[in-house]
């Protein structure tokens, strides 16, 4: 008789072992991780027992996620407070840079406004197309001279297209020696947070 038809057989009849109490008890199944045999009691226990583990373990993660979010969330308020300091545009363009450094510990980042440096046709084209960050490996189009001699030791970058309503106004890029700072397929909700925050501090100081 087949496994799977014996399992079946089980699945329709789930009085059986109550007629047949001393074969029950009589079932010896392999220890999980070797050495002996154990009763299907002890198993179901030891089954139980490593469901609860990992039970254990997703709610740790979660929790710790929650905490990361809730730091996020914090460093997102304190960052868009900051920029309410600014009163022209020179000020909050040097602030930006500065702020994301000590709040969010990024090293390297570059802000570009289309208004003072009007950019390449395949760059507007790249930001025009993206209404979310878009996080890669390699420096896009012309941008990897934004970050001078260091450009060559940088190895993630983060590209937050600046928008004024249905209008970008330029680029904001995160940049990190770390390959894992910034990567393809990451969350990007508090980029966009970030993004949105610097668009609209920026929109009333741009001429029109």
């Amino acid at each position: 008789m087949k496994p799977d038809a014996i399992a079946q057989y089980l699945q329709d009849n789930p009085d059986f072992f109550e007629a047949h109490l001393e074969t029950l008890s009589q079932i010896n199944i392999p220890h999980p991780h070797g050495g002996r045999t154990i009763s299907l009691s002890e198993r179901q226990l030891l089954a139980l027992r490593e469901k609860n583990k990992t039970l254990e373990t997703a709610l740790q993660e979660m929790i710790a996620t929650a905490q990361d979010n809730d730091a996020l969330q914090g460093k997102v308020h304190e960052f868009i407070v900051a920029l309410f300091a600014a009163r022209d545009l020179d000020t909050l363009s040097e602030m930006v840079p500065h702020l994301l450094r000590d709040i969010f510990d990024v090293p390297h980042t570059a802000l570009s406004l289309w208004q003072t440096t009007p950019p390449s046709a395949e760059l507007l084209s790249f930001a025009d197309e993206h209404d979310l960050p878009v996080c890669v490996h390699q420096a896009a189009h012309d941008t990897a001279s934004w970050f001078g001699e260091q450009a060559d030791q940088l190895h993630s970058f983060a590209y937050l297209p600046l928008h004024a309503g249905s209008e970008t106004i330029g680029m904001l890029v995160l940049a990190s020696e770390d390959k894992q700072r910034f990567y393809p397929g990451m969350g990007t909700i508090f980029l966009q947070r970030i993004a949105e925050t610097v668009g609209s501090a920026l929109h009333p100081l741009l001429d029109h």
